[in-house]
């Protein structure tokens, strides 16, 4: 798994590092608080996954479009310094995913988040939406002086299509009558958007031509998919330590996901009536019962059977792309979306 995570990586370290760079340099305010937990929350240990994959996907398209060779060269100013245009692209989209994670920790009331205190926690709920508000005005910004009016448009699609999967989640608390097929809406909305947005922004970006951009759109669509139905197995099975939060974080806050559906789906009648009740009380009592439903309906196990399925559905729509190190890392990351246990 190590060695999978820096072979990811590798195509793009250089670009990494100054993304990094940028985050840091964005988060200056002349408000202290905004600085402090702007920093606490992009410097919490996230994996920058979305970044990660513009980068890898303008450095692909380098490799395999003309257009997007010619365009490599294109960069833009941030105070004395000069940026490539998928740096600036890549920090944009890790704004606009920090922003959705503080105000998220607010609406879910959420105390921990990988391995520590959420924002809200620390300081408190006020704070936190405020300075995700600031994170969404400076993504906006920055997308401004990159002057592209069809990234601008797809990323402000995309912001709003988050936040009606915010709302249609947050409508679904407690509802153990949620079908699959209103579940996947809100996970498409909510988390596979912005995998999307950022690898169609990022295909656009770099000039590939529009059966291209499509391949790529709908290749970070069902990435995001099967990383969040793995996001949402490890919430039953993962190690605490490892996912940085408590496992049936997800039931005690009330939100049903597929492996509760899938359970429900194939429980015996007494089972599913717990599992109903489970659900609209929220909490944790009945979080054993719980747990022994899940593991004798192999609930987990269909639920991973359909991330793997998303995932190869990602991965063909790399055919297109010339060989190359980032198109392997590409690869690799719909591996590793789905082998992961953090």
């Amino acid at each position: 798994m190590i060695n999978m995570v820096s072979d990811i990586f590798a195509p793009v370290e250089a670009d990494f590092e100054r993304a990094n760079a940028l985050i840091l340099n964005q988060l200056h305010s002349r408000v202290p608080l905004v600085e402090t937990i702007g920093k606490y929350i992009v410097e919490s240990g996230g994996k920058r996954m979305r970044p990660l994959l513009v980068l890898l996907i303008s450095r692909a398209l380098q490799s395999t479009s003309a257009a997007a060779r010619r365009t490599d060269s294109d960069d833009f100013g941030v105070g004395d310094e000069r940026f490539p245009q998928r740096v600036g692209l890549a920090t944009v989209i890790e704004f606009l995913h920090t922003a959705t994670l503080l105000h998220d920790d607010v609406v879910d009331d959420s105390g921990m988040r990988r391995g520590r205190a959420t924002a809200n926690a620390r300081w408190n709920n006020a704070s936190s939406v405020l300075v995700g508000d600031f994170l969404y005005s400076r993504s906006f910004e920055l997308m401004v002086t990159l002057g592209n009016l069809e990234v601008m448009a797809i990323l402000a699609g995309a912001t709003n299509v988050i936040a009606e999967g915010e709302v249609l989640q947050l409508t679904n608390v407690r509802n153990p009558n949620l079908s699959e097929a209103d579940y996947r809406r809100v996970i498409h909305a909510k988390t596979a958007m912005l995998f999307q947005a950022a690898a169609q922004a990022a295909a656009v970006l770099a000039g590939a031509d529009k059966a291209m951009q499509t391949e790529l759109r709908d290749f970070g669509s069902n990435l995001g998919m099967a990383f969040q139905l793995i996001d949402d197995v490890l919430d039953y099975a993962g190690d605490a330590d490892k996912i940085g939060k408590n496992v049936g974080d997800d039931l005690a806050e009330g939100k049903v996901t597929l492996p509760l559906i899938e359970a429900m789906r194939r429980a015996p009648p007494e089972d599913v009536q717990l599992v109903r009740k489970a659900i609209r009380s929220g909490g944790g009592e009945n979080m054993g019962e719980v747990m022994r439903i899940i593991r004798e309906t192999a609930a987990l196990d269909h639920v991973r059977t359909l991330a793997r399925n998303y995932a190869d559905s990602a991965e063909a729509r790399l055919e297109g792309l010339a060989d190359s190190e980032a198109r392997r890392a590409l690869r690799s990351l719909c591996h590793l979306a789905v082998s992961r246990d953090a």
